[in-house]
């Protein structure tokens, strides 16, 4: 699973779907828990710092949209600048699963984006918890149209924006990013374009149906069901099933763990068909979740910016 849960209740009831049989406790997804997870194994890791720079601003707990059942929050971190300058712009997405995690999560790697010229923003999504899939990837593209949106206010170029996501929420961003103004996800008639000009994907899956996906009951929990219980919401939630010449640049950073890279490869080899720029970097013997620990988060940083400033020149 991407983040360990603890099965505590299976349905006694015969004849419930797999995925109703079964009901999880999901465990906090933070730092501080995945130092703790792997300390033993790893007893050199460090927990990763926030920044403290007065070269950046922050602004925290914006409401970018308000739902049935929740005020979805965004935090924003950008550089210090000139009032007529505008900065290429990230969109920063939280892993746990699809189930937890938070937009604190990203605030570090967001605090060093902006040290390095980019507004960073990073929003909250609904869960699998709160609502089920497609409801957090309207949300993140409604996040992308908020920042098109405010692009003045904070200084955004529009024509320079990525999105990164980290496990779950490489995915997330990996899927917003090659469905731009999508009629899946009722865009049509949008005024303003969900598109991307690059893609992070931070030890993300980019498919649930590729032979090396070993996905099951917490992305059931999203997807409506088990992967035989509803095949058209894991098809459809697949963001290879949508590569083509019109895929902007990706950047794959991964971990040492096969399993997160479930149809990476396939992904890669479609792009350079249409010339498309792309970058792998695989972290030899780093866990999953790298990117919250030292020695790997400066590697992933670096990496980031060093692609973002080459997309973006």
């Amino acid at each position: 699973m991407i983040i360990r849960f603890i099965v505590v209740f299976v349905a006694l009831v015969m004849g419930h779907s797999a995925s109703a049989q079964k009901k999880v406790e999901v465990r906090p997804y933070t730092i501080a828990t995945t130092v703790k997870k792997y300390k033993k194994d790893y007893p050199f890791i460090k927990p990763i710092e926030p920044l403290v720079s007065e070269s950046i601003i922050a602004e925290q707990d914006i409401v970018y949209k308000t739902t049935e059942t929740s005020n979805l929050k965004l935090d924003i971190y950008r550089p210090k600048i000139s009032s007529e300058e505008k900065c290429p712009a990230v969109l920063l997405i939280h892993g746990g699963g699809w189930i937890s995690g938070s937009k604190e999560n990203q605030r570090i790697m967001a605090q060093h984006l902006a040290e390095n010229g980019f507004v960073a923003i990073t929003a909250s999504y609904r869960l699998s918890r709160e609502a089920p899939y497609p409801a957090g990837v309207i949300d993140l593209k409604d996040a992308l149209r908020w920042m098109k949106l405010n692009a003045e206010k904070y200084h955004v170029d529009t024509k320079k924006i990525a999105v990164l996501g980290t496990s779950a929420g490489a995915q997330l961003a990996t899927l917003v990013g090659v469905t731009p103004n999508s009629e899946i996800y009722n865009e049509k008639d949008e005024k303003i374009s969900s598109e991307v000009q690059a893609i992070v994907n931070i030890d993300g899956i980019t498919s649930f149906i590729h032979p090396d996906a070993e996905e099951s009951e917490i992305a059931g929990l999203w997807l409506g069901g088990l992967r035989n219980e509803n095949p058209k919401n894991w098809k459809e939630a697949s963001p290879l099933e949508y590569v083509d010449k019109n895929t902007p640049p990706a950047l794959f950073i991964n971990s040492s763990m096969p399993r997160f890279h479930a149809g990476r490869d396939d992904m890669i080899k479609i792009l350079e068909e249409n010339n498309i720029y792309s970058e792998v970097h695989t972290l030899e013997g780093s866990p999953h979740s790298f990117w919250l620990l030292e020695p790997w988060f400066q590697p992933t940083l670096d990496y980031t910016v060093s692609f973002l400033n080459k997309v973006f020149k």
